[in-house]
């Protein structure tokens, strides 16, 4: 079992050893994190939170060191923050979402090969039409080679009052989950915790929240909690950048709840059938009963053993065999390269706010950047401790 991680929480402002980014415009010359200070530690014992000032569009971060960005940028024309590289006040919606663009093509250059965004967005009105902000932010990502691998609905009962007498008031945002072709991703954790074992969908009903912070617009921490489930790995090796992946095998028991399945377990019970012959079923499937056997391109391919284990058990189960095609899929555990050098994984929120993804970071026992260009409500980071196991 491995220890909790331990927390520091490092501020870091203008750091004395500047570097230039290759990649920020004019040549511009910021303070530039280097491996070391993120503590790339073979050490699973050791995760950081890092909170410093910088433009979301210019990051002091090491290229490929991010693996999940959680964000929520500000909306257009919603607040103004009074900062002159703010975002959230250009003139036109074009241009906005142009800024969008620049931060995407900085978090491109900080993500892991399989890290990604999600990215909390919401809509707004302007000459009495909706604006579609987030339609706009998803066909220039496509364009900028992004694909866009979910359209996330969060929906509340309650908001920001909304004096229009026209129109219904808005009780939903978008969070958008961009990738690029290889990502990580553990639907069977997020799936456990959220859909009793099954896909719950897209739509998340998570009420707003309002903390003690002076901060005009904190977005939930339930909301980052679910984003940082589903795309942040619980530990990367150091050596090769691989993230552990979840290894899931079929559950030879079913759900005694369904009567579909309690007559399946009996069927199997009386015919003697052993776990070979489950596993033949799940092996073959659908493919290698009856009309399919024919017509599926590929049936036939299992071992002339294993079609054998499955004919048994298919004519002791009868259409009941379906039944354990559809078993639910466990955790066996977790995959490992090999290289035994470690560090949980790293979460970067760089419009951090109150620190909400802080948050949900430290409490799931893993790292987190933090920046912002103004840092006076973020959270004391050191004063938390992580609540969750690393493996779960």
């Amino acid at each position: 079992m491995l220890g909790p991680p331990r927390r520091r929480l490092l501020r870091l402002r203008n750091r004395a050893h500047a570097s230039t980014v290759g990649n920020s415009p004019q040549g511009a010359t910021v303070g530039q994190l280097t491996a070391h200070d993120l503590r790339l530690s073979p050490s699973l014992e050791r995760a950081v939170s890092t909170v410093l000032t910088a433009d979301a569009r210019r990051l002091p971060l090491v290229s490929s060191t991010v693996d999940l960005v959680v964000t929520s940028p500000p909306y257009w024309k919603k607040r103004d923050y009074g900062s002159s590289n703010q975002l959230g006040q250009e003139a036109t919606p074009e241009a906005y979402v142009a800024a969008l663009m620049d931060c995407l093509a900085e978090w491109r250059r900080v993500l892991t090969p399989t890290g990604s965004v999600m990215l909390n967005v919401g809509d707004g009105y302007s000459r009495r039409s909706l604006v579609g902000i987030p339609a706009r932010v998803e066909a220039a990502a496509v364009a900028a080679g992004w694909l866009v691998r979910n359209r996330i609905i969060w929906t509340k009962s309650r908001g920001v009052p909304d004096p229009a007498r026209d129109r219904l008031a808005n009780r939903h945002e978008y969070v958008l989950h961009l990738t690029r072709r290889r990502y990580y991703y553990d639907l069977h954790g997020y799936a456990e915790q959220y859909g009793r074992g099954t896909n719950p969908g897209d739509v998340w009903h998570i009420e707003p929240t309002r903390g003690a912070s002076a901060h005009l617009a904190p977005f939930p921490v339930e909301l980052a909690r679910r984003a940082i489930q589903l795309a942040c790995p619980r530990r990367v090796c150091t050596a090769c950048g691989s993230p552990s992946q979840r290894i899931l095998g079929r559950a030879t028991e079913l759900d005694p709840a369904r009567p579909q399945a309690r007559r399946a377990m009996q069927l199997a019970e009386e015919a003697g059938l052993s776990p070979a012959h489950i596993a033949a079923v799940q092996a073959t499937g659908l493919s290698d009963a009856g009309k399919a056997l024919r017509v599926q391109t590929g049936a036939g391919r299992n071992s002339a053993h294993v079609q054998r284990l499955a004919a048994e058990a298919k004519t002791a189960l009868g259409g009941y065999f379906r039944e354990f095609t559809m078993a639910r899929r466990v955790a066996l555990g977790w995959s490992d390269c090999g290289h035994y050098a470690m560090r949980p994984g790293r979460v970067l929120d760089p419009f951090a706010g109150t620190g909400t993804t802080g948050v949900a970071a430290v409490e799931q026992g893993l790292e987190y950047i933090g920046t912002d260009l103004n840092l006076e409500h973020h959270v004391d980071l050191a004063v938390l401790s992580p609540q969750l196991p690393l493996f779960g």
